[in-house]
């Protein structure tokens, strides 16, 4: 078998490559006055963009490269209606019922939002709400998702459990204890969601500035200041909307949260035969392994899948083979076809797991942290974020809201997902091994 790369060319993604819709926007020049102004033009700061021009404010978004540029356009395209490490009543005891039922809400129906957007703006995006399934490596896990799934289903999602026969039937995986399927979820085409939630936004009335790098936001008297190398936006209220890749802008948001790289690749497409055994229903899956196993595929069959990586130096090359060897192993595909993209992104990891709203000052705010939700929580986050935009306050929304926490030692912690790997990849062993000899007693 090989696991030979092509090589991307630009840095960015599959999703870049062949995404069809693709209209370069200007470049902001001079002076411009606006209700909102928008820094970053991924799900969260386009989908604010669209839902507060649909309310009639002035909207101009101004992003530094292109249009899903960062994690918008560099995830595997699930959209997933819940949460990575959280479950339904957990957050109940963390926040209190009205303000934790008021968050599940929110994500209950984030991928439902997603697809409603797509079909009323026509957006052609390789869109499909056939669920997301989340296998179980083990007994105890498996007990988990049971629970998992009856706390969404108490609250009217669509949230089922599964058995190891049902989670065979609808993956064609086999080995896996059982699992839970929220059947809101699905796939899509991230870069051309991105791309269709712009024109939408542009048709409503905003305005979409590409490589306008912002260099600095000043306060006014009656407003903010926006500067960039040819121009500068006046605006009533700013959100900063560039989750982990945001760095140089505002230094005090990178210590809120830890940035995760995570590497993905897509094969060339699969033939025929071996595509109808495997996800014959398109779902997404993500396990519940420390060390995540992740797979489905893309509108013309290429099988797409992800991984983290341990320190150490040459990662591009040697992670993407990594992920493939994985790939072809719990797929059982011995002839899996080569990696035809590999490419990289930055999540953004809150320590609770949640995401959340951040007080930058008056009338300035920053939406973080979906922990490997993006696309279903920023684009959820943004029909929020467009109520704030015009006039509610942002301890209103269902999303928790603060000012600025920086994590302590956030210099060592950033670290600790890469280091700590090669100990949750023993321990998924050690209970795989474990569940097995249990099984074979």
């Amino acid at each position: 078998m090989s696991a030979m790369t092509r090589p991307n060319g630009n840095g960015l993604s599959l999703w870049h490559a062949v995404s069809r819709n693709h209209c370069d926007r200007l470049t902001l020049q001079g002076g411009l006055d606006v209700d909102l102004a928008i820094v970053g033009a991924g799900f969260s700061g386009l989908s604010t963009a669209l839902h507060a021009a649909e309310k009639g404010l002035s909207v101009a978004v101004l992003e530094a490269e292109c249009i899903a540029w960062g994690a918008t356009g560099r995830n595997a395209g699930f959209v997933v209606p819940n949460f990575a490490k959280r479950d339904p009543d957990d957050i109940v005891a963390k926040l209190g019922t009205e303000r934790g039922e008021r968050l599940i809400d929110f994500a209950a129906g984030s991928a439902d939002l997603v697809f409603g957007l797509i079909k009323r703006h026509r957006i052609e995006c390789d869109a499909l709400q056939n669920g997301w399934i989340q296998p179980t490596h083990t007994t105890a896990a498996s007990e988990k998702t049971k629970s998992r799934a009856e706390q969404w289903a108490r609250r009217g999602r669509p949230a089922v459990a599964l058995d190891s026969r049902a989670v065979t039937e609808l993956t064609g995986i086999r080995g896996y204890v059982g699992g839970w399927m929220d059947k809101s979820g699905g796939v899509l085409n991230p870069v051309e969601f991105a791309r269709g939630l712009a024109d939408a936004a542009e048709r409503a009335g905003a305005r979409i500035f590409e490589r306008t790098r912002v260099t600095s936001i000043d306060r006014l008297p009656d407003g903010w200041a926006l500067k960039a190398a040819t121009g500068t936006v006046r605006a009533g209220k700013v959100l900063v909307a560039t989750n982990a890749y945001g760095d140089a802008l505002n230094p005090v948001l990178a210590l809120t949260y830890v940035p995760l790289t995570v590497f993905q690749i897509a094969t060339e497409p699969l033939p025929r035969d071996l595509r109808a055994r495997l996800l014959p229903g398109g779902q997404g899956v993500g396990d519940t392994r420390r060390n995540l196993f992740t797979c489905r595929f893309d509108g013309q069959n290429r099988l797409i899948s992800g991984g983290m990586h341990i320190i150490g130096a040459g990662a591009e090359r040697r992670v993407p083979q990594a992920i493939w060897r994985r790939l072809a192993r719990h797929l059982d595909l011995a002839d899996l076809p080569p990696i035809a993209y590999s490419w990289t992104g930055v999540a953004a990891i809150e320590p609770d797991f949640l995401p959340r709203l951040i007080d930058l000052g008056p009338d300035m705010i920053a939406g973080f942290g979906c922990n490997g939700r993006g696309i279903a929580m920023t684009t959820a986050m943004g029909k929020a974020l467009a109520d704030w935009a015009s006039g509610a306050d942002a301890h209103d929304l269902p999303l928790p809201s603060a000012p600025p926490s920086p994590i302590p030692l956030h210099g060592v912690v950033r670290y600790a997902p890469n280091v700590m790997l090669a100990w949750s990849i023993l321990r998924d062993r050690m209970e795989g091994a474990s569940h097995n000899a249990t099984k074979a007693k």
